[in-house]
């Protein structure tokens, strides 16, 4: 970005018929024009004068003509140098607080069930799509139960130090005795007790395979299949929970509104760039804004990303939540909703 591309480079005519047209835009979606824009202004200005002050501002790089004769919209520079440098954001009511701590109680839940219910509650107060990572489970176990549920499916409830409960299924051979399952479980309890199951992996796998372990051969197969699944690699990424996609339906007023809305359904359906974008917002505290085409991590032109980090309670970071939708997000009121979300549902975590 160039210095002259900068809200502080602009004069004050400008920068107020700049704020003006972002915020008209971000409240109908639709071009803005001059006439519009000179009732608007405290002083007094010509509609060919505003005219003229767009042309400024398209030159600059931060309005665009979308047709011939028509208004102006911000490009996704022009975006980013208001959320930067005009927005006042403003605050959550304290119904709105409310409701988000009423509705991310951990009682009776484990932490899956928290974020799903965190991420519908984001989309349902901003009106568009709710994201959230779900962190892998590194804390040290308590318990750990495998429960049959049919011929080649078990559930495995994980109890955490800190009480989250977790429950994962694994695939089972057909034909496991149900005192298998308890062999395997009792087995696995006396050594995971205390410790994470990445800590306690390779030694386990390393004894079953030398068959140091008194296991019968069923009960190893659960063993290696669950360490397997459950620890997964380095490398394995966060999980990713998306709710209220059909309330970006409800935003569409144009037929290039539906082509944009066709890429992002995609993007969402992929979903291994928006993991890279949430897993970026874990670089830093607080909240952090992606602007449409601005960013080379996805091909969300036309949409935004507003997410922040949550922490444990050691004040590390494990994962992030927020809400995408189109560019003209109500980011004054979606940033301070998704900043003390993300705080809510660390302390909760935590």
């Amino acid at each position: 970005m160039s210095e002259n591309n900068t809200i502080q480079s602009l004069n004050q005519r400008s920068r107020e018929i700049f704020r003006h047209i972002v915020e008209d835009f971000l409240q109908t979606g639709a071009p803005v024009g001059s006439r519009t824009i000179s009732r608007k202004l405290i002083s007094p200005l010509s509609p060919a004068s505003i005219r003229n002050v767009m042309s400024d501002l398209e030159e600059a790089g931060l309005l665009y003509a979308p047709h011939t004769s028509a208004g102006r919209l911000p490009t996704d520079l022009g975006l980013r140098l208001f959320i930067d440098g005009l927005l006042e954001i403003g605050d959550l009511t304290d119904d709105e607080r409310a409701s988000i701590e009423g509705r991310c109680v951990t009682q009776g839940r484990n932490y899956t069930d928290v974020l799903t219910e965190a991420s519908e509650l984001l989309s349902s107060l901003s009106g568009y799509a709710g994201l959230v990572t779900v962190p892998k489970n590194d804390q040290p176990l308590k318990h750990l139960e495998i429960v049959s549920l049919s011929p080649d499916q078990a559930l495995v409830v994980m109890v955490t130090v800190g009480g989250v409960v977790e429950n994962r299924l694994i695939s089972v051979t057909p034909g496991l005795t149900p005192s298998a399952l308890v062999e395997a479980g009792n087995y696995l309890n006396d050594r995971l007790r205390g410790r994470t199951i990445r800590e306690a992996r390779d030694e386990i796998l390393k004894e079953v395979e030398q068959q140091q372990a008194k296991l019968d051969r069923l009960a190893a197969n659960v063993v290696e299949a669950g360490l397997a699944d459950w620890a997964g690699s380095d490398n394995t990424p966060s999980r990713l929970i998306i709710r209220g996609r059909s309330r970006l339906l409800d935003d569409i007023t144009a037929i290039e509104d539906l082509e944009r809305l066709r890429l992002l359904f995609n993007d969402l359906e992929a979903k291994g760039d928006l993991l890279n974008i949430l897993d970026l917002a874990q670089d830093g505290e607080g909240v952090r804004i992606f602007v449409g085409s601005e960013s080379n991590l996805f091909s969300l032109t036309g949409s935004s990303v507003i997410v922040a980090p949550f922490t444990d309670s050691k004040q590390q970071i494990i994962g992030s939540i927020g809400v995408i939708g189109p560019t003209r997000l109500n980011y004054a009121r979606i940033i301070p909703m998704v900043d003390y979300t993300a705080k809510v549902v660390g302390r909760l975590m935590g």
